[in-house]
């Protein structure tokens, strides 16, 4: 929402809040990212009055921050989608959640892992049942081929693993610091778990996808030199990551995904979750159960 009575217009922060200022806005713009589009379920999910929704979606169109796209002609009906300069806030929703989720929910502490019993565990238990929308993230693999692929594999099932970052020897990697902060370590070992196992996955008719906020080309290495066959995907950018409102933690002055295994269906749904991943090398083993216990409806 549009705010006029902003007077510094040589500051970007203020004239960026006179755009998203409002909490409603930013909570609209979290709920499109994560693949509501419609106006009556945008109105439902968020619990807000049909006026000031319509005012808020209205200002967001209006900035060049969502479009309107025809689905119904008669009536007309539109659903509501981010555009690239409404993707690029994504980053602005991922570090408040970061924030709120280290000194408001959490106790300060520098961490890439919870606890089981935390605010932050119930919510990504929270996606199941979820859709992971549709999205070309850049992926590295050992071919080293630069191309963008879909986090959902075309299998019946696609287990995606999230990791907090994975380099190759002699290149700049983890920052200082990197091994006291709980749960960062132990990717190496679990992308090369999955490298070993992978026929285990394959059997079951499942795809691994490994996703990182790394950039592809510090992915490529790793992946060449430890001769990981499967794509390596860059949320870079954070839209996958602000998409499901995955877990992050700040280190090396950037975004990092705390580790955690996602299983996923053809249709996109969401039907398991391992998080916290005390044991990295064993979480795979732990997919490898999450498959069947899904494929026999449990």
């Amino acid at each position: 929402m549009r705010y006029t009575d902003v007077g510094d217009t040589d500051c970007s922060i203020a004239q960026a809040l006179s755009v998203v200022g409002d909490w409603w806005t930013l909570l609209l713009i979290r709920d499109l990212a994560g693949g509501t589009h419609q106006f009556d379920a945008l109105h439902e999910s968020l619990g807000i009055s049909r006026k000031v929704l319509t005012a808020r979606l209205r200002s967001l169109v209006e900035d060049g921050v969502v479009e309107k796209r025809l689905y119904h002609a008669h009536p007309p009906r539109y659903a509501y989608h981010l555009t690239e300069k409404g993707w690029g806030l994504l980053p602005v929703l991922v570090a408040l959640q970061d924030w709120g989720g280290r000194h408001l929910l959490g106790d300060g502490t520098l961490t890439a892992t919870t606890g089981p019993d935390s605010a932050e565990a119930h919510r990504v238990h929270g996606l199941v049942g979820a859709r992971v929308p549709e999205l070309a993230l850049p992926v590295a693999s050992a071919d080293l081929r630069p191309r963008s692929a879909d986090p959902v594999g075309d299998t019946p099932w696609t287990v995606l693993y999230c990791f907090p970052g994975a380099y190759a020897p002699g290149v700049q990697g983890h920052p200082p610091g990197w091994d006291e902060i709980p749960g960062a370590a132990g990717c190496t070992l679990e992308s090369c778990t999955y490298r070993d196992r992978l026929a285990d996955f394959t059997a079951r008719g499942a795809t691994v996808h490994g996703v990182s906020t790394q950039r592809p080309d510090q992915q490529a290495a790793f992946a060449a030199h430890q001769a990981i066959p499967f794509p390596l995907l860059s949320d870079a950018a954070l839209r996958l990551t602000g998409a499901l409102r995955l877990p992050t933690f700040r280190a090396g002055g950037a975004e990092r995904l705390k580790r955690l295994t996602l299983l996923i269906d053809a249709t996109r749904t969401v039907r398991g979750v391992l998080y916290p991943v005390p044991d990295p090398g064993g979480s795979v083993q732990d997919a490898l159960a999450l498959i069947d216990a899904a494929g026999n409806g449990s």
